[in-house]
C-alpha cells in the first residue's frame, strides 16, 4: 500500500489535484499496482480526504505565538493502542515535529488518525519511514509544502520528488 501512496504523492502536486477515486484506481491499475494494494490505498486516501476536507485548518504561518504557547502547555496522552501501534520511534518523531512547529496539534491528530488506520501485525510497530510518508501525505492533502529542511528529514534522498 505504501508504494501506491508514494506514487500518488509523487505524481499529483497536491491533494486537490488528485483525480477522484474511480479515475485514480484506473490510473493505478495502468501503472501496474496490485488490486489489493490499490483498494487499501484508496480506502486510506478516502479517510485522509474526509479529514482534510471536513475540518478547519488554521494557517500555521498566521497562528500567533500565544496560540502555539498555549498548545505547548497542554499534554497529549497517547493511548496504549497508539503507543503499541506507533512505537517509541514514531511517537518521538511526532513530538519532534510538533516542538519544531512543523505540525500543529490539529495536524498531529490527523496524522495519528491516518497512522492508526494502517493495519499492522500484532506486536509490530509502524516503521518510521511509513510514518514519515503519512506526515507527508497529510501535508499534501492540505496543500502544505514542508520547508526544505523538514522535507530532507521526511524523505530519503533517493526517493524524494520535490514539488
Amino acid at each position: 500500500m505504501f508504494d501506491v501512496l508514494v506514487y500518488v504523492y509523487e505524481n499529483y502536486w497536491r491533494g486537490d489535484a488528485c483525480p477522484e477515486s474511480g479515475l485514480l484506481e484506473r490510473k493505478l491499475v495502468a501503472a501496474g499496482f496490485d488490486a489489493e494494494e490499490i483498494a487499501q490505498a484508496l480506502h486510506w486516501l478516502d479517510g485522509l480526504h474526509m479529514a482534510s476536507h471536513h475540518t478547519e485548518l488554521i494557517d500555521l504561518r498566521q497562528t500567533s505565538s500565544v496560540a502555539w504557547h498555549a498548545s505547548s502547555q497542554s499534554l497529549r496522552v497517547y493511548s496504549v493502542a497508539e503507543q503499541d501501534h506507533l512505537g517509541a520511534e514514531c511517537l518521538g518523531f511526532l513530538g519532534f515535529l510538533e516542538s519544531a512547529r512543523v505540525i500543529s496539534p490539529h495536524l498531529r491528530e490527523i496524522v495519528l488518525d491516518r497512522a492508526m488506520a494502517i493495519p499492522h501485525a500484532a506486536g509490530d510497530s509502524m516503521r518510521l519511514d511509513e510514518f514519515k510518508l503519512i506526515v507527508l501525505m497529510v501535508h499534501w492533502s492540505f496543500g502544505l509544502e514542508p520547508d526544505a529542511l523538514v522535507l530532507d528529514e521526511l524523505c530519503d534522498d533517493d526517493d524524494r520528488t520535490a514539488h
